[in-house]
């Protein structure tokens, strides 16, 4: 049976890069790389050098929630905006093709991340959209640069999440630990994961929550 996750991403690919976007890979330091989905004429020469070329539109940056893949979360808002905004589509740190060698795992540490890739990528002014955990980067981001961050709009989010947000959304959503929810091993929990994480989520069937613990 095709995998409909693995299936959808070169249809979703094609789209985005006849929007004018192009996959990007940008060195933050030795041992950490950031994914981005960036207009291809910012596009630098290597990983480790800055584009050449500066975007000419306002900046949009989206930033995904605790998902796999940033384009696939965003490819609808990608294929609105690009006609009026240059769009830049980061995997977060250890999401998609993102890694690092250091330990850190702070939203500071993703927000510093971030900010040196889209600086490498020419941007030095950007609106930030952030989604759930996206917008928690968003935050730390706008604090930590801004300079460089003009606007943010974060949905579904906390500004920061400390013990007791942690412990109280727990209790409400009937967990102990974060990742009962968010690192499902079993179709009902996969079914779990969407239903928290949306609202009135669709019927589907249980092959599709299959293919999503295999993606």
């Amino acid at each position: 049976m095709v995998n409909v996750v693995a299936a959808m991403k070169p249809l979703i690919h094609g789209l985005v890069k006849l929007a004018g976007l192009s996959p990007q890979t940008v060195e933050i330091e030795p041992g950490t790389v950031m994914n981005f989905w960036a207009p291809k004429e910012t596009k630098p020469k290597n990983q480790t050098h800055t584009a050449d070329r500066k975007p000419t539109k306002p900046v949009v940056v989206l930033a995904h929630p605790f998902a796999g893949d940033g384009i696939l979360m965003w490819f609808p808002q990608v294929l609105a905006l690009t006609s009026r905004y240059a769009v830049y589509v980061p995997d977060l740190i250890f999401f998609g093709g993102s890694t690092t060698s250091r330990p850190d795992r702070s939203a500071e540490f993703q927000a510093e991340c971030l900010a040196r890739g889209l600086r490498k990528l020419g941007v030095e002014k950007c609106t930030v959209v952030g989604l759930s955990y996206g917008g928690m980067v968003g935050f730390k981001m706008a604090a930590m640069y801004p300079e460089l961050v003009e606007a943010l709009v974060a949905s579904s989010t906390v500004i920061e999440m400390t013990e007791s947000i942690a412990n109280r959304s727990q209790k409400k959503i009937g967990i102990s630990q974060w990742s009962d929810l968010l690192l499902p091993e079993t179709v009902e929990g996969v079914k779990f994961l969407f239903t928290v994480g949306s609202h009135k989520w669709p019927w589907l069937p249980d092959f599709v929550y299959k293919q999503c613990l295999q993606a």
